[in-house]
């Protein structure tokens, strides 16, 4: 028998519009133990987007938990209430594309719909509460370790990322401000995920954009599997963007089936064209182009033999297509899948290191990491290289 779950989720906004969140909590219907919370500052927003967010939110965190199960929802809002179960019509503009959005994490009859009085929604008060206080502050909220130990839904962190003569490109445009400002409310973050092994990683050799274009190896599906599972249990993940190559879109489509996401495509987030390096160890690249490879290694501008990119050019690309994430995702956590040279990039850039900062960072296939972009520009290094999910 399938799994059943009760989701009670409820969202607020103090001002209508004004500072909004939402919170959610998982339990199990038989009994009535807590699984996963999940909570979200969510910037200026009316009440009723707030409590439509927490209902996605809620059944996100279900879908995480088990994706076979039949689910409850119950919430003091009769207008999502009502809304969900078919009986009035959506007509506010702002309701459609969450209605929708929350509609295609179950399959059709999976879920069901009850109103209870605010009285009975505590739990999912509280948490949207603790969430607006939270955003109030600069902060994100932070869940509690439920029953059994593991992380909650909703847990931020991992437990326990030829015009070479062009400037490079901004960190984030903004000057470092030490702790940072109190009300710069929930920073755009991007988790940054490394594609799974190929069969020329163990291997180590230069795999861009300009080479075969291989698939995941065996191990690599498999480090995809764990990785998609580690990131439902956290449940923080609420858009997934991919690399076009091809190793990247099937990591991303393992995870955003486990999460029950979409997956965008950018072409900024591909690797680095190796030129005529591809496919070659280091060392055998040293043999064949001693001199081209001693020329990259010692300056940003300089390119792989053969028309590849230099890692300025790449920076370049890889800024643009993060000034347009954030624009697009603000206050939102994104899993960005991608390579080695744009996940360092974004680290560097975040960090305001030099170029040759590139050489000093390792980057495990399939690993995590995790940047925070505030509203003034700057930016928070959260994580780097977590493999844990993979031990």
């Amino acid at each position: 028998m399938a799994r059943r779950f009760v989701v009670e989720a409820d969202g607020g906004s103090r001002g209508n519009p004004g500072p909004a969140g939402y919170g959610a909590v998982v339990s199990d219907a038989e009994t009535g133990e807590t699984l996963a919370e999940v909570a979200e500052y969510i910037g200026t927003a009316t009440n009723n987007v707030a409590e439509y967010k927490g209902l996605v939110a809620g059944l996100r965190a279900a879908y995480a938990l088990d994706p076979e199960a039949e689910v409850r929802v119950r919430m003091d809002s009769k207008l999502v209430i009502e809304q969900m179960s078919g009986r009035w019509k959506i007509k506010h503009p702002d309701m459609r594309p969450l209605a929708a959005e929350a509609k295609a994490v179950f399959p059709a009859g999976r879920v069901s719909y009850e109103w209870i009085p605010r009285e009975r929604n505590k739990h999912a008060d509280r948490l949207a509460n603790e969430a607006m206080d939270a955003g109030k502050r600069g902060e994100q909220w932070r869940p509690k370790v439920p029953p059994g130990g593991t992380l909650a839904a909703g847990a931020p962190e991992a437990p326990a990322p030829a015009d070479d003569a062009l400037a490079e490109p901004a960190a984030t445009g903004a000057p470092a401000v030490g702790w940072g400002s109190a009300d710069l409310g929930t920073p755009a973050t991007f988790v940054l995920l490394r594609h799974g092994e190929t069969p020329l990683t163990p291997e180590k050799r230069f795999s861009g954009s300009g080479g075969t274009d291989p698939g995941l190896s065996p191990v690599g599906r498999h480090q995809a599997e764990r990785v998609a599972a580690a990131l439902a249990a956290r449940g923080t993940i609420q858009a997934v963007v991919t690399s076009p190559l091809l190793r990247c879109r099937e990591t991303a489509d393992v995870v955003a089936r486990r999460l029950g996401l979409d997956v965008r495509v950018d072409e900024g987030l591909r690797e680095t064209d190796f030129g005529a390096w591809e496919g070659l160890t280091f060392a055998e690249v040293k043999e064949r182009f001693p001199d081209d490879l001693a020329a990259w290694l010692a300056s940003s501008k300089a390119a792989p033999t053969g028309g590849g990119e230099s890692f300025a050019s790449v920076a370049r690309r890889v800024a643009l297509s993060r000034d347009k994430l954030i624009a697009r995702y603000p206050g939102r956590t994104v899993l960005l899948v991608t390579h080695v040279t744009p996940i360092k990039t974004l680290v560097r850039l975040a960090l305001g290191a030099p170029p040759e900062a590139l050489f000093r960072m390792e980057l495990s296939a399939a690993s995590l990491s995790a940047v925070a972009y505030y509203a003034d520009g700057n930016a928070s290094l959260r994580l780097l290289n977590e493999t844990a999910h993979l031990r």
